[in-house]
């Protein structure tokens, strides 16, 4: 079993918006992150912070999600890394949730990795989401590390080469967004 830590903490400040819930393919962006993950993890942690409500709103009636404030979301995203850690009790996935293009079959194999740390890469270059067993979870919460990029290098991590372009993508800005929307995914 694995559990999922999809992180929707922060303030969205260069999309000036709640850029979960712009709408992509007759959906929230959040959801595609999500309804992905979902199909490999029986339990999806939403770590949430200034959009709480809004988040709330939308994923409460989903019997999977457990949905997560952070109220030190302003500290930044790896303190609700750790929140959503805090709650896995299996090996978990950590992703942004405005990942949306992350595909199946690179979930299916980062787990079939089988490795402590595993971390998916397009064309050479790292994307998510992290795996982690779950002998990690520990280590994660004690850490003086201040980001996950700095505690995953402190460790021998797997790289896995995909065909998966999704692994790099996410929606920091509207510019960003638009591109979403006119590219043809």
């Amino acid at each position: 079993m694995v559990d999922g830590i999809v992180l929707a903490g922060g303030f969205s400040s260069r999309a000036k918006t709640n850029k979960m819930i712009l709408m992509y393919k007759d959906k929230e962006l959040i959801l595609h992150t999500i309804e992905t993950m979902h199909k490999f993890c029986n339990r999806i942690i939403v770590v949430t912070g200034h959009y709480h409500n809004d988040l709330v709103r939308l994923l409460g009636e989903y019997t999977y999600i457990t949905i997560t404030y952070n109220k030190n979301y302003k500290s930044g995203m790896f303190s609700s890394i750790l929140k959503g850690v805090e709650k896995t009790k299996n090996d978990f996935f950590i992703i942004p949730g405005d990942s949306p293009l992350v595909t199946e079959n690179t979930y299916k194999e980062l787990i079939a990795v089988n490795k402590d740390i595993a971390v998916p890469s397009f064309n050479m270059r790292l994307g998510h989401p992290i795996f982690f067993k779950k002998n990690f979870k520990e280590k994660l919460l004690s850490t003086n590390l201040t980001n996950l990029k700095d505690f995953r290098n402190t460790y021998e991590f797997y790289i896995l080469e995909t065909d998966d372009s999704g692994v790099l993508i996410d929606i920091d800005d509207l510019n960003d967004y638009k591109d979403l929307i006119r590219k043809d995914w």
